[in-house]
């Protein structure tokens, strides 16, 4: 583990812990294991320092033990792990995501939220439980496939990518890493996560694995006189970094490109932006259920939006109302396979990013739909009328620095707001910055250190 990692902080994937508290680490499994899985540091307080006395070993393990008790069904780990901080020795643990649903003895289910282990219930829970119920179909091997489908040049393709965005080449030996990122199993055997991910057909498996564009005339799929709406229908097959890279080019050839002139050049502006575009297919990708046979992802291009509908209804816990700031993938060896391999930024901060860059290209936000089987993400190409801003209006002193800064400098983050107004307190400001985003005149994007706030469009 790399102790520079602990200087920021507890976050969904790390939890800091300063000492052998069996029902605290508890309730850290249990949200881990129902969450994404993450890492467990015990001897490290909030700000990544060491805690004050030595930390046994022998008192860890007997936490742990009883913290096993707590937990209903027993949450499945690796081994404490012994990590030196600054001269002082605290000590790791990795909690893998669960297939079942976990909760402690005295009936709480939790999930890890933002840097927080928080209780579900109602409608939550039910979303939460049909998700681990389905099982880990990622990770279940095909009858009939081997090792020898895996296409070399795809397997030396991501390990260049891997080594690129790690920093570091993999020092195993293949067999190893194919291991390690799921694209076998135990017994050597091709999951379903290895087939999608490095075989050159695997449609083959699983035909439903595919994507289908079509473009339409008008705002509808009918056409005149009963006949079809649409004038170009492609179904795109392939490992699914091809997918993502067709379906891209597909799209971008069919985009509309205006131009605006500035000075004495013309400058070109895409029908939508790129990132929301390219964030919109990639997620189809990596979050559609699939195991749905019968359903692809559809790329549907009309003449006023842009829709990308996958198969199969939000995972786990994940709401229209928490979906930006929770996360929950259906297929985690999947997204970390197209993460190394590059296809994803920045784990968990796409929907936000692609809310942000619609707005600030003067566009309505996206619309998401989510249903039992389905969930859809569309995209709008009008822009939106901007309307002189109101800056002045129903806000106070504070409040009017605050946006005068972002129209210089495009956004405000809390330190930034703390700087321009010295000697108010941070949660006044904090208020501050919640009512203009109550009012409509600000955006909130991200959380906890990376929250930042920009004007919506009209303001």
């Amino acid at each position: 583990m790399n102790p520079d990692l602990l200087k920021q902080g507890p976050g969904p994937r790390l939890a800091l812990i300063e000492g052998a508290n069996a029902q605290h680490i508890a309730e850290t499994l249990v949200a881990f294991a129902n969450a994404e899985g993450g890492l467990l540091v015990v001897g490290v307080s909030d700000d990544g320092k060491p805690t004050d006395g030595p930390l046994e070993s022998e008192a860890l393990e007997d936490a742990l033990k009883a913290a096993d008790s707590l937990c209903s069904p027993t949450v499945v780990t690796g081994s404490w792990e012994e990590v030196m901080i600054d001269g002082s020795r605290a000590y790791s643990l990795r909690v893998p995501r669960s297939i079942e649903l976990h909760s402690l003895t005295d009936g709480r289910v939790l999930i890890r939220g933002d840097a927080q282990n928080r209780p579900v219930g109602g409608q939550e829970l039910l979303r939460l439980a049909s998700a681990k119920t389905t099982g880990d179909f990622e990770a279940t091997s095909l009858t009939g496939a081997t090792k020898e489908d895996f296409s070399k040049k795809i397997l030396d393709e991501y390990m260049v990518k891997r080594a690129e965005r790690t920093k570091r080449p993999f020092t195993g030996t293949q067999d190893d890493l194919l291991k390690e990122i799921g694209a076998v199993d135990q017994s050597g055997k091709p999951t379903v996560a290895g087939l999608l991910l490095f075989t050159d057909y695997p449609q083959e498996w699983l035909p439903q694995a595919s994507v289908v564009f079509i473009k339409f005339l008008g705002r509808t799929p009918r056409g005149e006189n009963g006949l079809a709406g649409y004038i170009r229908r492609e179904e795109l097959n392939g490992p699914l970094p091809r997918l993502i890279e067709s379906a891209w080019n597909i799209v971008w050839s069919e985009m509309a490109v205006g131009g605006v002139v500035k000075g004495l050049e013309r400058e070109d502006t895409l029908e939508y932006p790129q990132f929301a575009v390219r964030e919109a297919i990639v997620n189809a990708v990596c979050h559609r259920d699939y195991r749905l046979k019968g359903r692809r992802i559809e790329i549907r291009m009309y003449s006023d939006r842009l829709e990308v509908i996958s198969p199969g209804g939000l995972p786990g816990f994940i709401t229209i109302e928490n979906i930006k700031d929770e996360h929950f993938s259906r297929n985690p060896r999947i997204v970390n396979g197209l993460f190394q391999w590059g296809y994803i930024e920045e784990l968990g901060l796409g929907i936000d990013r692609m809310i942000e860059v619609m707005e600030q290209t003067g566009r309505k936000p996206p619309d998401f739909d989510a249903r039992p089987y389905s969930f859809a993400v569309t995209l709008y190409n009008e822009r939106v009328k901007q309307q002189p801003p109101e800056w002045s209006r129903n806000t106070n002193y504070r409040q009017a620095r605050a946006l005068q800064y972002i129209k210089e400098h495009d956004q405000i983050t809390n330190r930034e707001f703390r700087d321009l107004c010295p000697g108010v307190s941070a949660e006044t400001l904090r208020l501050d910055l919640a009512d203009l985003v109550e009012k409509g005149i600000l955006l909130k994007i991200g959380s906890k250190k990376g929250t930042h706030y920009i004007l919506k469009v009209g303001k």
